[in-house]
């Protein structure tokens, strides 16, 4: 399995408050990995350093072996992000907004087209293709921030929150969906929802602090405290000050 996404003693602070610190993890081909942590653990930035959207104060983070800070047009390249909120020109629909995307991207023609279809039939946004982005649901407009991350075919998924907003039968297409695109990627998945990572995730880890506090399976977290939820409580709660721990 090769290593997708590799963070090596990655740091990151604002003014006095260190938002990650030292955090060390490599990602695999074909892996669905669980970023869980408490409010305020540093995951939502340790992701947008790796999709570029923040520069480290210190360490590396490549993807696909290219460097996040001197390669940045290859990574993006390479990489599909949902960030927190899934952000959209509001004032665009669906469609012109994915329209918009493929253009960034370098599709054309029929190939553009047929991009920005599948995208709309993957998350299934066909009845809401010509309706201003601002006038969508919280679960549609999730729905097209994801459209818009997976266009490309990426080799690398980042997505924060992805079903956040969405009722239980969309949750469920869009685990689905995961699962179905896993093969050959590396998908990086953050998420309050414990049950989620139970159902989607081939591996976990837990940071606090900034720091990385356990890695392991799901199973292998759970193990010992019954249920992950139990688990990341334990984790979060006894392992902050002892250095990390891997399950």
């Amino acid at each position: 399995m090769s290593d997708m996404i590799v963070l090596q003693r990655l740091r990151k602070r604002f003014g006095p408050v260190v938002a990650v610190e030292g955090l060390d993890l490599r990602v695999g081909s074909g892996e669905v990995l669980g970023f869980l942590g408490p409010n305020g653990a540093g995951k939502s930035t340790a992701m947008k350093m790796i999709a570029g959207f923040l520069e480290p104060d210190s360490g590396t983070a490549t993807v696909r072996g290219h460097d996040v800070v001197n390669e940045p047009v290859k990574v993006k390249a390479a990489l599909g992000y949902l960030p927190e909120g899934a952000p959209a020109y509001g004032d665009m629909t669906p469609a012109g907004f994915l329209d918009f995307v493929a253009a960034v991207r370098g599709f054309d023609g029929r190939e553009r087209w047929r991009r920005i279809d599948a995208a709309a039939a993957h998350c299934a946004l066909a009845e809401v293709m010509q309706r201003p982005i601002l006038t969508l649901s919280k679960g549609f407009r999730r729905r097209v921030g994801l459209a818009q991350a997976i266009l490309h075919d990426p080799a690398v998924l980042i997505l924060d929150e992805p079903t956040d907003g969405l009722d239980p039968n969309q949750k469920h297409h869009v685990r689905n969906l995961i699962r179905t695109m896993a093969p050959g990627r590396a998908i990086v998945v953050s998420t309050h929802i414990l049950e989620e990572v139970s159902a989607v995730c081939t591996r976990a880890v837990i940071i606090g602090a900034g720091r990385l506090l356990a890695d392991g399976t799901p199973d292998r977290l759970a193990a010992g405290h019954g249920t992950l939820e139990a688990a990341f409580r334990a984790i979060t709660a006894g392992l902050g000050e002892r250095g990390a721990a891997r399950a």
